[in-house]
Parts: structure tokens; C-alpha cells; sequence
């Protein structure tokens, strides 16, 4: 059943993706995708008994209080009650599921009226105003110290505010806050009895996150946060993604003053605000009609997205423009005039390595300067489309290289030449480098300058656009 469900969606994906790009293109995506899914091997494990009664016992220490909103419209019963259950049969028991109900029928009301269970608490919306006005309705009600957001067709796993449970008490242990947390996803089909296309999910990382909203679910946020920031209807579509858009503005780069509305709780901001829960807690049900199965159904949703991207950038003074990319969904920002005078946190920019086989050899590591992207074909997009999207980056390699002009003493005593660049793009010219200094030296010292550039607290970016083609001599 799952199978079958995968490859009628990947068909319809295909004649959508060829329409749009072109032949070329669509072959492209057409070959990884199969490759992707034959050498998947996928299966969500839910937590045995044993380990689900244990967490029982265990939440019963901790002391946060969870609210679950989720607006409903005309929602299918069956998964209305699937998604309930879900919520109420979690191992954390301190919660409460705030149902906003904009239907113009009794459809949801019938259901909830059958659960006897106090921590649902259902509201009736007089006139459907959309997503946002509707969670915020939700929001006005919440009492938790938590709030998780939901789609009302949509499943948690038994263990997710369990797992957020522990990770908030990690980051105080730690002496921060959490403010946002976001867990691993999946996909479920119509039925939810096979499970695939999981979302393992990167750290905080504010330029991928600018290119395609890869929080998404399961986000929790702590109520001072989000009851500050509210959904904004004029993003109906992709007011999740504008409002993690700018609840990391709050966090990352506001001043404790532009903070003082909760000045003393503001005190912990900061990147480690921010936490990644990397296990799989939420399950995306996919049905006609669903951004999931069909991502055209919701277009508008890509175009409130890009604005949502465009609007952060505004806020930040970064003069540049938001595109489309070839996947739906995904953007591009083109600065204007240079990223390093637009965003002065922006230490170093890194390009692709191509080997002799026209084949991603490097470009950007990660801690253990493992190559993030090696072996892909540069015509194909990576798992998730990361390798065709700007983001941060522990480090990039000096064959493919532009750093700021604060940066260039630093590159000459690393590397032993002065920095020069050259081209049509403007970077390293690595040549100079080439002729005395093999390919893991290359590598070692790029390490270790990125490592220091990062220490002075600045960030590297990593760009799939420009490439060089290296072969060692």
C-alpha cells in the first residue's frame, strides 16, 4: 500500500516538475528521486511498551505544561479522532488539546463531544477568518508553558512531548531556555499504516532555514515567544514558516531592548534557544488534496512563503531579492552588491569541488571535515534539496573561497599567499595554492582557518552555484 501510494505520488511530481523546468531538468530529478528511493530502507519504530510505560513514570517529574493548538475545518472524522488520540494518549500527560472549530457544520463539534477527557478544550469560531486568525483564537486560550502547533489531520507519535519534555530540561540544566524546539518528521499515507520520506533535520541554521522553511513539524514554542509574535493571516499558507522566521529574528539578532517586553526571560536568547529534537515525533498525513501529496493544491502557500523571506530580510536591512527555485517551496536570495556589506556577519563564502568525473568531491564539511555532498552528480538537488541550497557551514574549501577584507590576514598566515581573487565570480584564485600544496593539506588548512574565522564569531556560507573542477597534481 505504502509502495504504490509513493510511486503514484513521485508520477505526479514528475509531470509537475517537467512542466515547470523543462525536459533536462526533470530527468535530472526523475533519476534521483528513484535512485533516492531504492536505496531507502525507511520504517518508523514507535516505542515498545516497555520503553512507553517508562516514560510515563519518568514524566511525572517534570513540571511544564504543554497546549496543542489545532485549528479544524470540516475535518474527516476519522482522522479528527486519529489526530485526538494521538494527542491525548501521549507519555506526557500534562497537556491540553485546544481544538479551534471555524466549521460551518456540526462535524467536529459531534466528535469531540464523544471524548470525557477535561484536558480537550473545544472552541467554537463563529466565522472561518483563516489559519492564523483561527490558531490565534486557540493561542488566546492556552495556558500551558508550551505550545505546540498541529494540523488537525495530522499524528504525534506516543513519545514527542516526552522528548521535548527532556530537551527543555537539558537546555536548563545547560543554563538556557528553550524558546523553540522542533523534532523530525515523516509522512504517513491516506490511512497512516505505512510510513515514508522521514525529514532528518539539520541544527539551527539560519540561511538553509531561508531557503526552504525545514522546521516545519513538530514545532513547540515557549508561550512568552509565540503569544508575542502571533500568526499573521497575511501569510495564510505559510504562517508556520513566517512565524519561525521571525521567531528566530527575536532570538538571534533582536538587542535585549527591542526584547524588553519580556526582558528578564529575553536574558537566555540566542542560537542555543533554538533546539532540534532529532528523533521522529510527528507523522505528516498525506491524502488528496494535501500540501504533502500535492504541493501545487497550495501555491499560494509557496508565494506567502517567499514573502515571509522577503519580510525578515527587510527587518534585518538587507537589501536583496527572494526567488523561486526550481522546487516549490525552496528560494534563492540574491543580494545586492555583495553579501559581505549586506550582512557583516557573514564572514566567508564557499563554493563546490568538482573531481575529474564531474562529480561533488567537497566544498563543505562538516566538524569531522567529512564532505557533506561528495559523490552527487551537480545536476542533482541531495536529500532534501540541501545540496542545491544556500546555508551555513562548519567550513568550505579555499579552492572555492571569498572571504570579507577583515579576513585577509588571517588567510595569509594560514595559507602562506596573499589572498587575490579572480573571474567572473570573484573567488580565490586557488592556482597559486595548487602549485606547492596537495589536495589534504588544501583541505586541513581550510579547517583550520574556518575554525578560526567562526571563532571571531563570524558565519561561513555555503553556495551549490559556483563550482570548481580540481584534479591533484
Amino acid at each position: 500500500m505504502g509502495n504504490s501510494v509513493i510511486k503514484i505520488s513521485n508520477l505526479k511530481k514528475t509531470l509537475r516538475y517537467l512542466k515547470k523546468n523543462g525536459f533536462k531538468n526533470a530527468y535530472y530529478a526523475a533519476m534521483e528521486r528513484i535512485e533516492r528511493e531504492n536505496a531507502s530502507d525507511y520504517h518508523y519504530r514507535m516505542p515498545d511498551e516497555q520503553e512507553l510505560e517508562r516514560q510515563r513514570k519518568e514524566a511525572e517529574k517534570f513540571p511544564y505544561m504543554f497546549s496543542i493548538l489545532v485549528p479544524a475545518y470540516e475535518t474527516n472524522p476519522s482522522y479528527l479522532r486519529e489526530m485526538a488520540d494521538s494527542v491525548l494518549n501521549q507519555t506526557y500527560s500534562k497537556l491540553e488539546l485546544i481544538i479551534a472549530d471555524a466549521s460551518s457544520s456540526e462535524t467536529v463539534k459531534k466528535v469531540i463531544e464523544t471524548y470525557d477527557d477535561k484536558r480537550i478544550r473545544y472552541i467554537r469560531i463563529p466565522e472561518n477568518k483563516g489559519i492564523s486568525a483561527n490558531t490565534n483564537a486557540a493561542l488566546s486560550k492556552a495556558e500551558g508553558e508550551y505550545i505546540g502547533l498541529m494540523d488537525h489531520d495530522d499524528i504525534l507519535t506516543p513519545d514527542a512531548l516526552y522528548e521535548m519534555a527532556i530537551a527543555i530540561g537539558e537546555s536548563e540544566k545547560s543554563g538556557n531556555t528553550a524558546w523553540m524546539l522542533y523534532s523530525d518528521e515523516d509522512k504517513g499515507n491516506k490511512d497512516c499504516t505505512a510510513y515514508y520520506e522521514p525529514h532528518f533535520k539539520q541544527e539551527l541554521n539560519v540561511d538553509l532555514l531561508l531557503s526552504n522553511n525545514y522546521v516545519c513539524h513538530f514545532l513547540v514554542m515557549k508561550r512568552g515567544l509565540i503569544k508575542s509574535l502571533k500568526l499573521r493571516p497575511e501569510y495564510d499558507g505559510a504562517q508556520d514558516f513566517d512565524l519561525v522566521l521571525r521567531a528566530v529574528g527575536r532570538l538571534l539578532y533582536e538587542t535585549k531592548e527591542q526584547r524588553k517586553d519580556l526582558m528578564r526571560e529575553w536574558e537566555s536568547a540566542g542560537r542555543a534557544s533554538v533546539v532540534h529534537v532529532p528523533k521522529v515525533l510527528y507523522h505528516w498525513r498525506c491524502h488528496t488534496g494535501s500540501t504533502a501529496e500535492n504541493p501545487e493544491s497550495k501555491r499560494y502557500a509557496y508565494d506567502a512563503g517567499r514573502c515571509a523571506v522577503e519580510d525578515f530580510i527587510k527587518n534585518r536591512g538587507w537589501n536583496g531579492r527572494v526567488e523561486d527555485t526550481r522546487h516549490l517551496g525552496f528560494y534563492r536570495i540574491n543580494y545586492e552588491s555583495d553579501i559581505f556589506v549586506q550582512r557583516p556577519e557573514v564572514g566567508v563564502v564557499g563554493g563546490k569541488i568538482l573531481n575529474a568525473r564531474k562529480k561533488i568531491a567537497g566544498g563543505i564539511y562538516d566538524e569531522e571535515g567529512t564532505p557533506l555532498y561528495e559523490g552527487l552528480r551537480p545536476e542533482y538537488s541531495g536529500y532534501m534539496h540541501r545540496a542545491s541550497l544556500l546555508q551555513e557551514a562548519y567550513a568550505v574549501d579555499v579552492r572555492c573561497m571569498k572571504i570579507r577584507n577583515e579576513l585577509r590576514k588571517m588567510f595569509e598566515e594560514t595559507f602562506g599567499v596573499p589572498y587575490e581573487e579572480e573571474g567572473i565570480t570573484g573567488y580565490f584564485a586557488y592556482e597559486k595554492l595548487k602549485n606547492f600544496m596537495k589536495e589534504a593539506e588544501l583541505k586541513e588548512k581550510s579547517m583550520d582557518f574556518c575554525k578560526k574565522v567562526r571563532a571571531e564569531g563570524y558565519t561561513i556560507v555555503y553556495t551549490p552555484d559556483v563550482a570548481v573542477r580540481w584534479t591533484d597534481s
